[in-house]
């Protein structure tokens, strides 16, 4: 049995009111609770900091779901890894720079849901000029590779506003976890 924290990074933005992120996030739960320990964290509702840094230390694997405003993660969920990730807990310094990470045994894992398009990743003559989803969120992932965790694979939703296929959504979160997560 894995370890899992889930965390809702979801911010309530103009009329996005987090019905998706929370949709995915209890998803998750409901099919990762059958044969894990699952802990979960809604940044929106608030946290006591201290909570948090046990749910972390506690856990094999830290799954973010979060939207993506202006290319990175809402403000609040930008202030939890200020106001959570501790040094001396999380990191420390290292002779080399972003190599003193404390969390080296564990995994983390970016769902994102996106007003993009999906055509819009991985095409030179579209916004995102070819880069991938990786490449887009590479910034996420440097934070958590400072602190010492391994990616898997990041899951994304494309297109939630103008296009919300939330039954597609639910179904390719689902066959993702499966093949990353191995179960």
């Amino acid at each position: 049995m894995k370890k899992i924290l889930i965390i809702n990074g979801h911010q309530k933005y103009g009329s996005s009111e987090g019905k998706l992120n929370q949709t995915l996030m209890d998803h998750m739960v409901s099919l990762l609770e059958k044969e894990n320990h699952v802990q979960t964290t809604i940044i929106q509702n608030g946290y006591k900091v201290e909570e948090e840094h046990q749910k972390f230390l506690w856990a094999d694997m830290v799954i973010y779901q979060t939207p993506i405003y202006w290319f990175s993660v809402p403000g609040l969920l930008k202030t939890y890894m200020d106001e959570v990730y501790a040094y001396g807990l999380f990191f420390k310094g290292a002779n080399q720079y972003g190599r003193g990470g404390l969390l080296t045994d564990k995994k983390y894992m970016f769902s994102t849901t996106w007003n993009a398009p999906e055509k819009a990743f991985n095409d030179p003559t579209q916004f995102f000029k070819g880069e991938s989803l990786e490449d887009s969120i590479s910034h996420l992932h440097r934070v958590q590779e400072f602190l010492g965790m391994q990616p898997v694979k990041s899951f994304a939703c494309y297109d939630v506003i103008k296009n919300p296929q939330i039954d597609r959504f639910v179904s390719e979160l689902e066959t993702h976890l499966k093949q990353v997560l191995s179960f």
